[in-house]
């Protein structure tokens, strides 16, 4: 893990302004600090400024303005290309580092006018291919809902609100695990969550879902919470607020009782089957869509609806002049 004392000053300074100014989730930062950490050690190694290869033991802390105000247009595509090349990172991870790289030049020298010429003002961003999101159909939901209530297990009701909330309102991981209780309205049925970007969005809560949280209430543990967790909705067995990873294990090992392969689905699926099921059966149009996804922008919105393939196709069938 990359420690903030191990930055050059410029580097936290930027940070810095992202949290307070860019108003970035903590998540969001510590992808910036990766992604620029590893973007100024290459730079040593590129510039010649070290002898070590291996990332994990070369140092940042000493990287001065001087070496920083030399990184050209030139030297961030060599950078990229080591990526795709050397590492072998995917088009959408090149995208992200390349955005990251972009927002921290504009920060250098437009608001803390550090370095002068903007080497990434011309930076762009690989094309990204398109790819149909995998999902759930309508009746594997129901198999993998119908089967995490089947046996009388540990944790049976909690696992099931977490399925629940999962395919019926489409939420990211990181909104599911932040939920604390206050953030449920009952009487309207509807909570509140900070979404990405640390932006706060309101999800709507069904009949099904308000039923599986309040089940799940009734069983919460009621004593010896961690004092950080009193508020969350979601615990673990330590009492404590439910990691990530509880939650990915979780929704694997239900998969797997369902007979559902868990090299193919997951938790993000999930997210997708929902956005996918409230296209498909809901009749909501793409911006109610994207809205209720969070989505900053439309376009990410637009791959669900691969699914109304099937109903062209049923319009095409149904075409009166389809008669021999």
């Amino acid at each position: 893990m990359i420690k903030r004392e191990d930055n050059p000053e410029f580097l936290n300074s930027f940070l810095d302004y992202s949290i307070t100014i860019l108003n970035k989730s903590p998540n969001s930062v510590k992808e910036y600090n990766y992604d620029l950490a590893m973007f100024l050690k290459y730079m040593k190694i590129h510039f010649n400024l070290t002898n070590e290869t291996d990332f994990a033991n070369i140092r940042i802390d000493d990287f001065d303005l001087d070496t920083l105000k030399r990184i050209t247009l030139e030297d961030i595509h060599s950078f990229i290309s080591f990526l795709a090349v050397e590492q072998k990172s995917k088009a959408s991870t090149r995208a992200r580092k390349i955005s990251t790289i972009r927002i921290f030049f504009k920060y250098l020298t437009v608001k803390a006018k550090i370095i002068e010429v903007n080497p990434a003002q011309n930076l762009e961003t690989p094309k990204l291919d398109k790819r149909m999101p995998k999902y759930l159909t309508l009746e594997d939901s129901k198999k993998l809902l119908n089967v995490t209530l089947q046996e009388d297990v540990r944790n049976k009701e909690r696992d099931f609100a977490i399925l629940t909330l999962f395919l019926n309102c489409g939420m990211r991981l990181s909104e599911l695990v932040s939920i604390n209780i206050k953030d449920i309205h009952f009487d309207d049925c509807k909570m509140t969550v900070i979404g990405k970007g640390n932006k706060e969005r309101t999800i709507y809560l069904n009949k099904v879902c308000m039923e599986a949280i309040k089940s799940y209430l009734a069983v919460r543990p009621k004593e010896g919470i961690d004092s950080k967790s009193k508020d969350a909705l979601f615990l673990s067995e330590r009492r404590e607020r439910i990691a990530r990873r509880t939650v990915q294990y979780t929704v694997e090992k239900e998969l797997r009782k369902a007979g559902l392969d868990t090299t193919k689905y997951s938790t993000h699926k999930l997210r997708h089957t929902a956005a996918t099921l409230m296209y498909q059966y809901g009749e909501v149009d793409i911006r109610a869509l994207q809205e209720l996804l969070g989505h900053a922008s439309i376009s990410t919105t637009e791959i669900y609806t691969h699914v109304a393939n099937e109903q062209v196709r049923n319009a095409v069938e149904r075409n009166p002049l389809n008669q021999q």
